[in-house]
């Protein structure tokens, strides 16, 4: 299991991201650099980024986290310009499913329209962590380039009109039906932690041994960290 899951954290993507994403949507997205033989070079037609059916994105959506935390979550699922609120929720908690484009900026499946990234965030979370899944999402779905939404991004973090991470901000990554990369899949169920730019070394992430994996993207002063779980969000084994 420990060589399966550090063999994912070099080749998932969040995120999605994550997605996102993580992002981005992923989950893990520590990868070599993009050069000419990426299959991915530039964003394909906004299409090939939706899901035809919506309420197919929600049961995605909620398939991130256990039913006893999703089915009382607000829903977002991706229209044409953005995210849009399809389920009100009563918890706190946001279930989306992350693009491509929430994926670290140089990982080489920043913009593959494969890849579904389903996420639920906790309140702090959903404050702090979320309002950047949604501004990059803006951003490119508004036709800006991927260095532009960098710089915009960055800016808006500087002037403090996107938040730092608030303590306690958590995901959850327990899909089975989630699309990281072309390489991993779905990588392990996991929960991520948001933090503010931090050193990765003081939660021993990375290092031989440690369950915890990190992203560390310093260009928006946020660092991921990564602890896979043993079962999927409906409570089967991870084998």
């Amino acid at each position: 299991m420990e060589r399966q899951i550090v063999h994912g954290k070099k080749t998932a993507a969040l995120t999605v991201i994550g997605v996102a994403l993580a992002a981005l949507l992923g989950a893990a997205w520590h990868a070599t650099a993009q050069d000419a033989k990426t299959p991915y070079p530039s964003m394909a037609p906004v299409a090939q980024y939706l899901m035809d059916d919506r309420n197919s994105e929600i049961a995605l959506a909620r398939s991130a986290a256990p039913e006893s935390i999703s089915r009382d979550a607000e829903v977002l699922v991706l229209g044409r310009h953005g995210y849009e609120t399809a389920v009100k929720g009563k918890n706190g908690f946001v279930c989306l499913v992350e693009r491509s484009w929430t994926a670290p900026i140089e990982n080489p499946n920043f913009w593959n329209p494969k890849l579904r990234g389903p996420l639920c965030l906790n309140a702090a979370a959903a404050r702090t962590y979320l309002p950047r899944t949604i501004k990059k999402t803006e951003l490119i779905l508004a036709g800006r380039t991927k260095a532009q939404m960098v710089e915009i991004v960055s800016a808006a973090i500087e002037k403090g009109e996107l938040p730092a991470m608030e303590p306690g901000a958590i995901c959850y990554m327990m899909s089975k039906d989630g699309y990281l990369d072309d390489q991993a899949g779905h990588w392990h169920p996991h929960l991520m932690f948001f933090v503010s730019q931090a050193d990765p070394a003081t939660w021993g992430a990375d290092l031989p041994g440690s369950p915890v994996l990190s992203i560390n993207a310093t260009w928006e002063h946020l660092t991921t960290y990564l602890v896979p779980v043993r079962r999927w969000s409906d409570g089967t084994p991870d084998l």
